[in-house]
Order: structure tokens, then C-alpha cells, then sequence
């Protein structure tokens, strides 16, 4: 048998911490705002709030708890506890968990250089005055050798960090966390206080119930949740891996979920607060959410172009918009040293050296990730194929407890260790049978959108950036690869000798 970690993370404190530094990411302050805005009507956005915190209890919330039990029962990565969970046949399913995550930190670390190179040049250019201006700044810098060379610098500063092990990642967490909230908690009085902040956040929060007889508005809520917490990702269930024995998995678990939904919504406060401040007088409702709503290329509109032309608006823009960017660089940072660890953690179980393993993920992290910097077409169809693997990861994690026994994993493996709150009945059924539907669900209605809305006239062809088939020939390339050499894997990560 292969040796399980003997790693822990120190306190109870740095566990919490460092699982938000996977849980607060860019999907919180770049993607959560925009979709909330893209969910809204004239009267309010609020409506898919509602929906959004009700997936943070029936989704996200039960599946960070399976992640914590999955990752402290086995001590290994996904691979091996995903055999410990239900055998070595299944090897792949935590494989293939594991090549979803590692796949999305291809291009992540791309995002993450973005936020590096923006921080920069708040830092020391002037603020663009208008759309056009940062249009061209955002041109610019992806027609240059810029997003590769801090592509480059990200991937290698989250590799240095994972070469020491979980002390350097908590050790890290401490600072990024705090500092980040710091960053935010600033920012957020800042924006309460422009003239017509409160239009935005009245907007924000006002629901238009009608909205909620949309399947659409659901479908939405499910994915941004997914993308908020980093439920069913696997990293958390990495960093399970090093929880103490006396850390209540059921406490963490709601600490984790609800923690970073409060950052999701200060970080959308910030931003409706600011944009309305600045275009209420201008613009009516209507207009502002159009502004809001426009992506732009690989969804860098609102974050890239709109933000920092509206920084120049206002009184001391520039320090607002170094925080802004700071805050961000910190929460894509934290976010991608959990994916490399998580690749790392597998190699190392199979008995590479961490420094190897390390090195070996970040030098394919860059490799990988290069199309993504070069090409906005190839990064928003990684991010397509990828973000929507998300919902079969959490329904392999689902799998995986139904395998080893649902009301067996709550006893045994959650409430027979933790003091405190004890994990109810309530999360067996949702577990068992809520996900499953929930998975199921999601996948078929996305096909339908994919076939009739996305890509129409191809949805069949896989070279179509957003088309059924180019998901399916991925994920299946992939799964074909993990389940021919299933034995292969489970062995080395065993440590058997074939």
C-alpha cells in the first residue's frame, strides 16, 4: 500500500483559511456580478440570489461535506481516496475529477496573470478615460507577449509555494486571506459612499419573482455556485487530506460555504455600488445592466474595460482600482496554488518526490496553458468544456459516497470523529438522491441550450467552440484514456508493483 499523508495542517484556523483561499476566486469578484447582473430584469436582480443561496445548501454545502470526509478518510489525493472510498476500479472517476480541476488551472493561471498585469499597470499607468481607451489597453496586452510571460510568473510563483507542502500553503493563506477581505471590506466602503451606490444595491437585491419560473435562471445559480465554493472540484477534498482528526467536517463545511458566498456578495455589492454610482445619472436601469450584461471577449468585459474607466470617474480612482486589482490577483492566486497542489498530491501518492511532482505540474500548467494565453477562442472553449465537467465531477463525488454507503459515510467517516454538531439524516437524502437529480438535470437542459441556443447549426461538430460534440469528444478522450489504463493507475498509487 502506498503511505498516506502524515501532513496536517497546524490549526483549525489555517484549514479554514486555506479552503477559502480555494473557494474565493476570481469566479466571486470577476464572474458572480455579471452573472447576477446577466439573471436580472429592469426591476431587480435578487430573484437569482434566492436561487443561488438555495444551491449553496442542496449542492454545494452537502458536497464540500463529502469532499472533507472523502479527503480525511483516505489522506490522499483523489486518486487514492477515491479507491479507498470504492475500490480500485474506480480509479478513474477520481482521475478523472482530478484532470477537470488540473484542466481548468490550464487557464486560470492565464486569468490569474491577467489580474497580475492589471494590478500593474494601475499601479503605474493612468486610468483609461473611456470604454475605447481600455478597449485599447486590453487589446493591447493581449496582442503582445504579455499574457504568456505572466502566465508564466503565476504558474511558477503557485509552484514555489506548493514545493514546501501544506505549512507554505497555510502559511500563505494567512496572509492572502485576511488581506484580501482587508482589500475588500476597504473597497466596499469606498463604493457605499459614491452618490447613487444605493440604487445598486436596492437593484441587487430586489427580486423579480417572475424570474424564478425561468429554468434558465436555475441552470445559472447551479453553475456560478459550483464555481463559487469549488464544490466538487476535488480540492477540497486535496486539502481534506490534511485535516486534523478533531476539526468538525460539518462546522468547516458550513464555515467554508457560507463564507464565501458573504464574499461573492460583498464583492457584487462593490460592483453594482460602483457602476450605478457612476452611470446613474446618465443611464437608465436598462442601459446600466446592458453595460453590465456585455461580457465582452472570455467575459473580460465589465472586469477589464468597464472597472477601470469608471475608477478614473471618481474621486480617488486610482487607489480604488489598485485595491480592486489587488484584491482580485490575491483571490486568483490562492485559488490556483489549490489546483496545483491537487495535481501534485496525485503524483506524489504515486511516489514522486514533491519537488519533481511539483515542477513537473507547473512546467505542464504552462505548456498547457500557452493556447488559452495566446487565443481567446481556445480559452473560452476550455472554459466551456471544463466548467460544465464540473457538474460530472459532482456527480462522480455523489457516486462515490452512494458506493461506500451514505448513512455508513455520515456515521463512520463524519459524525464517529467530530464533537460538536453532528451531521443529520438531512444530508444522506440529499446526497442520495437530490445531486443525482440535480446532476441529471443540469446536463440535459445544458445539452438543450447547447443544441438550440448555443450552436444551433453545430452542435454536432467538435471543432464548433461551443458545441455539444466538442464536449463530449473531450470529456470522452479523457475518460476512454483513464478508464484503458484504470489499472495502471490505481497500482501506482497503490504502490503495487504490476
Amino acid at each position: 500500500m502506498a503511505k498516506t499523508t502524515v501532513e496536517r495542517f497546524a490549526t483549525k484556523w489555517g484549514l479554514i483559511l486555506s479552503v477559502l483561499g480555494i473557494a474565493v476566486g476570481t469566479g466571486n469578484i470577476w464572474r458572480f456580478p455579471r452573472i447576477a447582473a446577466q439573471n436580472g430584469t429592469e426591476d431587480g436582480a435578487g430573484a437569482f440570489l434566492v436561487a443561488w443561496v438555495t444551491f449553496l445548501f442542496i449542492w454545494s454545502i452537502p458536497l464540500i461535506i463529502a469532499e472533507y470526509g472523502i479527503g480525511r478518510h483516505g489522506r490522499q489525493g483523489v486518486v487514492g481516496s477515491f479507491i479507498k472510498m470504492i475500490g480500485e476500479k474506480f480509479a478513474w472517476m477520481g482521475a478523472f475529477i482530478g484532470f477537470v480541476a488540473t484542466a481548468i488551472m490550464f487557464y486560470y493561471s492565464v486569468v490569474a496573470g491577467w489580474c497580475l498585469y492589471y494590478l500593474l499597470e494601475s499601479l503605474f499607468a493612468s486610468l483609461p478615460e473611456s470604454v475605447e481607451q481600455a478597449d485599447l489597453v486590453w487589446t493591447g496586452f493581449q496582442s503582445s507577449v504579455f499574457p504568456s510571460l505572466f502566465h508564466a510568473i503565476m504558474i511558477t510563483l503557485g509552484g514555489l509555494v506548493i514545493l514546501k507542502g501544506v505549512k507554505s500553503i497555510e502559511r500563505i493563506n494567512k496572509i492572502l486571506i485576511p488581506s484580501l477581505i482587508l482589500v475588500l471590506i476597504v473597497s466596499l466602503i469606498r463604493a457605499l459612499t459614491l452618490e447613487g451606490s444605493s440604487a445598486g444595491v436596492a437593484y441587487l437585491f430586489t427580486p423579480d419573482w417572475s424570474t424564478l419560473k425561468e429554468p434558465q435562471i436555475w441552470l445559472e445559480a447551479l453553475t456560478q455556485n459550483a464555481w463559487d465554493t469549488g464544490a466538487a472540484w476535488g480540492l477540497i477534498l486535496t486539502y481534506g487530506a490534511y485535516m486534523r482528526m478533531q476539526d468538525n467536517i460539518t462546522v468547516s463545511a458550513l464555515q467554508t460555504g457560507i463564507g464565501n458566498n458573504m464574499i461573492s456578495l460583498i464583492a457584487a455589492v462593490i460592483i453594482f455600488s460602483t457602476v450605478f454610482g457612476i452611470l446613474g445619472d446618465d443611464m437608465t436601469n436598462g442601459e446600466i445592466l446592458g453595460v453590465m450584461q456585455t461580457s465582452g471577449p472570455a467575459s473580460t468585459g465589465l472586469t477589464f474595460m468597464w472597472m477601470p474607466q469608471l475608477f478614473d470617474s471618481m474621486p480617488g480612482g486610482q487607489i480604488f482600482a489598485i485595491l480592486f486589482f489587488l484584491g482580485l490577483t490575491f483571490a486568483a492566486f490562492s485559488s490556483l496554488i489549490s489546483m496545483i497542489e491537487l495535481a501534485t498530491k496525485v503524483f506524489v501518492d504515486m511516489g514522486i518526490s514533491r519537488k519533481k511532482a511539483a515542477i513537473g505540474v507547473c512546467i505542464a500548467g504552462f505548456l498547457f496553458g500557452l493556447p488559452s494565453a495566446l487565443s481567446l477562442d481556445f480559452f473560452a472553449n476550455q472554459d466551456f468544456v471544463w466548467g460544465v465537467g464540473l457538474m460530472v465531477s459532482g456527480g462522480f463525488m455523489s457516486f462515490a459516497v452512494i458506493g461506500f454507503g451514505p448513512e455508513k459515510f455520515r456515521k463512520t467517516v463524519v459524525n464517529a470523529h467530530d464533537t460538536g454538531l453532528q451531521l443529520g439524516k438531512w444530508w444522506t437524502f440529499i446526497l442520495k438522491y437530490v445531486v443525482p437529480v440535480q446532476v441529471v438535470s443540469l446536463l440535459a437542459w445544458w445539452i438543450y441550450l447547447s443544441a438550440a441556443v448555443y450552436a444551433p447549426d453545430t452542435w454536432y461538430n467538435p471543432l464548433s467552440p461551443f458545441s455539444v460534440a466538442t464536449v463530449f469528444v473531450q470529456w470522452g478522450v479523457v475518460m476512454v484514456l483513464f478508464i484503458i489504463y484504470n489499472r495502471q493507475i490505481a497500482n501506482k498509487t497503490l504502490g503495487k508493483t504490476d
